[in-house]
């Protein structure tokens, strides 16, 4: 399956400083939801401060470093496809693309898992669910689940594409 779409590397690379900012604002909204805002949520009328107290005294944490290098790891990842994008002067948009939409594809299982235990400590530590309180953690799982029909359409259309070429080239 030959791929004949022409390189237009000035179009593959805003495409890639596109993804890279959706990867990033991902990844920090991620944090935010998982280390301030959902605490903030579930536990109104107290500041961040009172509530991470009064977590340490129950023994319990928001396990900011585990949150801070998913984020970290989803903006190398973005990084180094920009940086691919901008270095190979021959990069084709749709590859591009489709490297950032995996990306926030992956991003929700990420983001799931890093934010299971916090959930887990507020829940322990307030006698409250463990649930996402604040909204942008479905926010961000409808990102992901956009990305993921948007990275199939890609697909169908590639595929088909080739097949149309492969006809036509008989």
């Amino acid at each position: 399956m030959e791929n004949t779409e022409k390189p237009q590397p000035r179009r593959a690379v805003v495409a890639a400083a596109v993804g890279f900012a959706a990867v990033a604002a991902y990844a920090i909204v991620g944090a935010l939801q998982i280390l301030v805002w959902n605490p903030l949520a579930a536990v109104p009328g107290v500041t961040l401060g009172k509530i991470r107290a009064e977590m340490a005294r129950a023994d319990e944490s928001l396990t900011a470093n585990w949150v801070l290098a998913w984020g970290a790891i989803g903006i190398v990842l973005a990084t180094v496809v920009l940086l691919v994008a901008i270095v190979r002067m021959n990069s084709r948009v749709g590859p591009v693309v489709a490297a950032y939409l995996v990306l926030l594809v992956f991003a929700a299982p990420g983001h799931f898992f890093v934010g299971f235990r916090p959930g887990m400590s507020l829940a322990d530590t307030f006698l409250i669910s463990g649930e996402d309180h604040a909204p942008w953690g479905m926010a961000l799982y409808v990102v992901s689940a956009a990305s993921l029909l948007a990275l199939i359409v890609l697909i169908i259309r590639a595929g088909r594409s080739a097949t149309a070429r492969a006809v036509r080239h008989g």
